[in-house]
């Protein structure tokens, strides 16, 4: 019987694990993907960066009441006309501090940007479009406004039980500006996720132990939690698991007791993943995919069966840098999509490439580059870092942002537009 991920990757169009479209796997996992429900109640301060778990309904108009645009002068817009309008100043309203009474025919207040609009008016006047201003009296010259100009009227932000924000939204700072006005201090949030990774390999070796001959310090379990922080989930680094079925079954044992998605990184290549490959298909549903992209060839995903737990499984190449793009181009919106987020969309630009860049249409390639501004200031340009190995870390530190060429393009000319994705953004 076919297993869940395999009925919907295999409903795709262009549907071929062997030779796997990037599109098509982002698709799959799309559709895969289901949200958590777990929420929590957290206090406005600590709500940045969570997604909300409910639509957030206004209780109150914002703004509360007619208020001015502008410091002026807040008069009845019916006593406009084709003449000047000489009117005397009945008082002063001030932000937080309204003038009480209604003003009368012939009257105007003198108001401050922000203050209610006085009964009996609903227009406001510049103080640089008047004439002969004093304590007692003002002019209006003819024709210098409309009448209802310069006016804020109640509820124009938000009227009363109307929707603020939506379920599902990754609160930003703007955000929690927006929530405070509406007077509410503490948020519904879908609760943190939860991600255990580690890294696989006999010739890894974590910082503080000695290197021996033909090993390598581990560097993707670093860099897999700097990512995991930024998206907003709670690591949970289970360390380095050796080569062996063993080790691996309980280090994936582990992950799922303990989180909601389970990364892992190396050991999915066509050398390595026989074994893997059967432990996969023991505990739960799972496929091995060749990605038509350069780097990051080789990945599994899909879903573990654990002691009546459910989780979530990436398996990434090893080499450093496909670990960095598999994660930003496959594991990152799935974790959004798990949060019950809407992925942000990733910042494409369009940039002129400085050089030749060689590419074999019939995959997506993602190449490390260094985007500048053109002197002409309209215009980008960008040049690739050098040597594009998976293995060569430095050169993702040098980039600042990633070159993107598609799957049937072929080699770039100078000079020819490419599409880029700044790092700002993204990592």
């Amino acid at each position: 019987m076919p297993s869940a991920l395999r009925q919907i990757a295999q409903a795709l169009e262009g549907y071929t694990p062997d030779a796997l479209r990037v599109d098509v796997a982002r698709q799959a996992i799309a559709r895969f993907v289901t949200p958590l429900s777990e929420t929590e109640i957290l206090p406005l301060k600590q709500a940045l960066g969570r997604v909300l778990a409910t639509d957030l309904i206004s209780p109150i108009h914002v703004p509360a009441a007619d208020n001015s645009a502008m410091d002026g002068y807040a008069l009845r817009g019916g006593e406009l006309g084709d003449c000047d309008l000489t009117l005397t100043i009945a008082g002063k309203a001030f932000a937080g501090h309204p003038y009480a009474q209604e003003v009368r025919p012939g009257e105007c207040v003198r108001i401050m940007t922000g203050a209610v609009i006085p009964r009996g008016c609903d227009s406001v006047i510049p103080h640089e479009l008047t004439r002969n201003a004093n304590d007692q009296s003002v002019t209006i010259p003819a024709h210098s406004i409309l009448p209802g100009s310069n006016r804020r009227l109640a509820g124009e932000d938000l009227p009363a039980g109307s929707v603020a924000l939506h379920r599902g939204r990754l609160l930003t700072p703007s955000d929690l500006g927006l929530i405070a006005s509406l007077g509410i201090g503490d948020v519904p949030v879908i609760r943190r996720l939860r991600v255990a990774f580690f890294s696989t390999g006999d010739e890894l070796r974590s910082i503080g132990q000695p290197l021996e001959e033909g090993c390598v310090y581990d560097s993707n379990r670093y860099t897999l939690q700097a990512m995991l922080e930024r998206a907003g989930c709670e690591p949970v680094d289970l360390g380095v698991v050796r080569d062996d079925p063993v080790s691996l079954e309980a280090a994936l044992r582990d992950g799922c007791r303990r989180a909601d998605m389970i990364i892992t990184t190396g050991g999915v290549s066509a050398g390595d993943a026989d074994y893997t490959a059967d432990m996969m298909a023991r505990l739960g549903d799972v496929l091995f995919w060749k990605i038509a992209m350069r780097p990051g060839r080789p990945m599994a995903f899909g879903r573990l069966h654990c002691d009546g737990r459910e989780t979530l499984f990436f398996g990434l190449p090893g080499n450093p840098v496909a670990v960095m793009a598999t994660f930003y181009f496959f594991a990152r919106d799935a974790l959004y999509l798990r949060m019950g987020a809407v992925p942000p969309p990733m910042p494409v630009l369009q940039a002129i490439s400085a050089e030749a860049i060689r590419k074999r249409p019939g995959r997506t390639e993602y190449q490390r580059g260094v985007l500048s501004h053109c002197a002409d200031g309209q215009t980008s340009s960008v040049r690739l870092t050098g040597a594009q190995g998976s293995g060569i870390l430095s050169s993702m530190s040098e980039a600042n942002c990633m070159v993107v060429l598609d799957h049937d393009s072929g080699d770039i000319a100078p000079g020819q537009p490419v599409r880029v994705i700044p790092f700002h953004g993204l990592i």
